[in-house]
């Protein structure tokens, strides 16, 4: 290859890569929001959670892994600061709290709900249950506003933020003016789950409510 085909060959290379890049680069965060719930069928991360009040003082803060897998099978394991998991295998929902050895369980509702498990484990037109709208760059997110068509339900705003495409924050605020703000690390998406993530037996001994 002679000095000039080779210059050429760098100058295609370089074109298709900007070409990529500025395409990539003008996908919204609303594009990104339709994408996961069309076409991302599992995730999971570690995720850090903290409730602020009306004035945006935090008021509760806690940690722990999710792991998720549409349609509605999903796994919160909450490491601190106290133990707790809230499971479901698609039919029936688990929450035990470890320190008050009790579980309490219900059958799963239909659809969307107003809890963020739900909400990312759910299936369905994402417009069918929301209106969905951009927002302003912040905090080096991408972000995209769902309002609940439901007006019964516990949250009256919702942000997703997400870097390079993926999901990386939501935001939920209730109508007392509370902001339930979690941040996901490392996340994986459609990355095979193990079925017993989303299995749970009662431990012996804990008070089951509910069954």
């Amino acid at each position: 290859m002679t000095k000039i085909s080779r210059i050429f060959l760098l100058l295609v290379v370089a074109c298709v890569s900007a070409s990529v890049w500025a395409e990539d680069n003008q996908k919204t965060a609303v594009d990104s929001l339709r994408r996961f719930f069309a076409q991302v069928n599992s995730y999971s991360a570690r995720f850090s959670q903290v409730v602020l009040d009306e004035s945006h003082k935090a008021i509760q803060e806690s940690s722990g892994s999710l792991w998720i897998e549409r349609p509605n099978r999903f796994r919160w394991n909450y490491d601190a600061p106290f133990k707790q998991q809230i499971v479901s295998d698609g039919r029936r929902l688990w929450v035990y709290d470890v320190e008050l050895q009790q579980v309490t369980v219900r059958p799963l509702g239909n659809g969307l709900s107003d809890t963020p498990a739900m909400l990312l484990a759910g299936r369905g037109r994402l417009e069918d249950n929301f209106s969905v709208k951009l927002l302003e760059a912040r905090d080096n997110l991408e972000w995209a506003q769902l309002t609940p068509r439901r007006k019964e339900g516990g949250y009256e705003d919702i942000r997703a933020g997400f870097a390079y495409g993926k999901l990386r924050a939501l935001e939920m605020v209730d109508g007392f003016g509370h902001t339930t703000r979690i941040t996901f690390q490392a996340p994986q998406e459609n990355v095979p789950i193990e079925p017993s993530r989303f299995s749970f037996t009662p431990p012996e001994g804990v008070d089951v409510v509910g069954e």
